[in-house]
């Protein structure tokens, strides 16, 4: 399952470092550092909430709230970070990984600016190439969201 020689980890990751993992840039980059890692088993991110973000224009105007979707596609970024970690592997060489399931997602405590979330994945099970992970992001140790998450990896040749 996982090639961990392959890769130096340096922590934290700052996003430069995330930079090498995930093909996302701004404003769909919702990781902003990785401040613990096991590869194979577990990894800790960060995500600075702040007032700019542009859903806020319109989620709400006047009450921002982080929509759930970004809160799932964050701690889906943070187990693709992983997954790419376990493999020894990153995106140039030539796979990224994909969201392909989202199981038992609830939503426990709203996520507003200035809030600083942090996302614990852990893989529960890997099978060739997709992975399942525990999720929760929180905030100031309250669980925000938990959530079952599936990640694929394609390679270049479109082949899951």
């Amino acid at each position: 399952m996982t090639n961990t020689s392959a890769l130096p980890i340096t922590l934290p990751m700052s996003a430069v470092d995330i930079h090498r993992y995930l093909p996302q840039r701004y404003p769909m980059l919702l990781v902003d550092r990785v401040i613990a890692v096991t590869p194979g088993e577990s990894l800790t991110a960060v995500k600075n909430v702040s007032v700019n973000e542009s859903f806020f224009e319109g989620h709400f105007p006047g009450n921002p709230i982080m929509p759930g979707v970004l809160l799932i596609e964050a701690m889906a970024q943070a187990c693709g970070i992983l997954g790419f970690l376990s493999a020894g592997r990153t995106p140039a060489d030539g796979s990224v990984y994909l969201l392909a399931s989202v199981e038992k997602a609830r939503f426990r405590r709203l996520v507003v600016p200035g809030d600083q979330l942090h996302m614990q994945v852990r893989i529960i099970s890997s099978h060739r190439n997709i992975y399942r992970f525990a999720c929760q992001a929180l905030v100031d140790g309250q669980v925000a969201t938990d959530v079952t998450l599936l990640i694929a990896e394609q390679t270049a040749t479109g082949k899951a």
